[in-house]
């Protein structure tokens, strides 16, 4: 392991804490002079990690230690929202995936989610994914992050940039904590948003109402029916995408009729794709003949490859890598 490598670990070791908020806490308590709730704090996390904290010296001496260690090593903020890289991957993508599969009338796709915090098996997916040729595009259904954190957006926007055909990514409930939305919008893009592979529309939706107390338009209505008539006549077929389905604890269940209602009017409904729920499920949920399609976390080491043909028939598989 070299050093770049060592750093990377330790970096990742401390940014993904659980008890992140309660140091940045620790550094504001120092500078308050609230010796008596930094001692608290302490040794909380350092109860947790096995360190004897023995007086306010020592206390100190720790976090001024943590301070100065690194300029390079820490941030000021895991949160800060800072994107070096690229952006506006969705938007890209949607582009390369309309270009390369205009005039299409059968295409192939994977589908994956929850990757979180899964960067070997993620990798792994990728050096699968690329051996293929009969792929034309990927679809990634939410929970990109763990906790939200700016560089757990950046790290897996790099895993991904290494597949050879295009891919775009929903929003997911874990996305949504603190300012992931925002970091969200900033690497991939809009959180509501659609596109066309041949003569299939793929309607993407921000589905995790419980995230936001239902305090939001989610699923957004306004938006699901002006795609409706959006880009007639090359809409032909219809496949709904999102994080969270029907019934779900994320789902603003109050709406299920109406979600089940307008999305059964779109041209030739296919099918519809959801993440969340770490376990394969395949389900009619509604009972009225559309299934939903649910991908298991990628930590199970499987994706699901849809083919929609010319015949208006598509099938699936699971397939393990």
């Amino acid at each position: 392991m070299n050093n770049g490598q060592i750093i990377d670990l330790i970096y990742r070791l401390i940014f993904f804490c659980p008890y992140t908020y309660q140091l940045v806490s620790i550094f504001k308590n120092i500078i308050n002079k609230q010796y008596q709730y930094l001692k608290v704090s302490l040794k909380t996390i350092f109860t947790k990690i096995k360190c004897k904290i023995m007086n306010k010296n020592t206390l100190i001496l720790i976090v001024i230690a943590l301070s100065f260690s690194g300029c390079e090593l820490f941030e000021y903020h895991p949160y800060d929202g800072k994107i070096t890289g690229e952006t506006d991957i969705n938007v890209k993508n949607i582009a390369r995936i309309e270009q390369e599969c205009e005039g299409k009338k059968s295409i192939r796709f994977a589908l994956i989610s929850d990757t979180q915090r899964h960067y070997d098996e993620t990798e792994d997916f990728v050096e699968s994914v690329n051996a293929r040729t009969d792929i034309d595009f990927i679809i990634h259904a939410g929970d990109i992050s763990d906790f939200a954190l700016t560089n757990e957006f950046i790290w897996m926007r790099d895993i991904m940039n290494k597949l050879n055909k295009p891919y775009i990514v929903i929003l997911g409930n874990h996305d949504c904590l603190a300012n992931g939305e925002e970091t969200f919008i900033n690497i991939f893009g809009e959180v509501n948003f659609s596109f066309l592979a041949g003569n299939v529309k793929f309607v993407c939706l921000n589905t995790n109402a419980l995230e936001f107390d239902y305090s939001r338009a989610i699923p957004d209505f306004a938006y699901i029916t002006s795609q409706f008539n959006d880009r007639q006549p090359e809409h032909e077929k219809t496949v709904f995408v999102m994080h969270a389905r029907p019934y779900s604890e994320q789902f603003n269940n109050n709406v299920l009729p109406m979600f089940q209602h307008i999305t059964k009017q779109f041209p030739k409904l296919q099918f519809c794709l959801n993440g969340h729920d770490h376990t394969m499920k395949f389900d009619d949920i509604f009972n009225d003949g559309i299934m939903y399609y649910g991908i298991s976390d990628i930590s199970k080491r499987k994706y699901l490859l849809f083919a929609i043909t010319d015949n208006d028939q598509y099938d699936y598989e699971e397939v393990e890598f």
